[in-house]
């Protein structure tokens, strides 16, 4: 079995492993790649962000979603740490859903060069509307699963 050397991912990898200080906003965050180790493979990653927090770009007031990335890798694997720090970087960052959730999926897209992605964002309702907002790339390959992505779309009390 063939990885990608520590000595090659070193150089892709800036906050692995160190104390790094938290990002001033998404545009200063590092997203940090490292070599896919199995490029020939066809396969899914899933991360997810439940208790994402933006800020409503009039009001200042927070608003919180529900994030579930997919992703066929090509190149490249994001480095959790890093991604982390990027969607947090956002919790002072005034902007409005759609833009979040897109702006998002192309940052990653520009990073990682991916086969496909997708980006479901839940987002929480506020004045008594929820706006959920999806992304994706292009049709998913046929030769990978892709799970649901597992929310429940929003039905408040009832």
């Amino acid at each position: 079995m063939k990885h990608a050397s520590k000595r090659g991912a070193a150089k892709e990898v800036l906050q692995l492993g160190r104390p790094v200080k938290a990002p001033t906003s998404p545009a200063a965050a590092a997203l940090d790649r490292i070599p896919n180790p199995h490029p020939k493979a066809r396969y899914a990653v899933r991360f997810t962000a439940p208790e994402f927090t933006s800020l409503c770009p009039i009001t200042g007031q927070p608003d919180f979603a529900h994030l579930v990335i997919d992703y066929v890798p090509g190149p490249y694997l994001v480095e959790s740490k890093s991604l982390k720090l990027y969607l947090n970087a956002f919790r002072n960052e005034g902007v409005f859903h759609e833009d979040c959730t897109v702006g998002i999926a192309q940052r990653l897209i520009g990073e990682l060069k991916p086969v496909w992605l997708r980006i479901a964002g839940y987002w929480y309702p506020r004045g008594g509307m929820p706006i959920d907002v999806f992304f994706q790339s292009g049709p998913p390959p046929k030769d990978v699963w892709v799970p649901d992505t597992g929310v429940a779309p929003y039905r408040g009390r009832g």
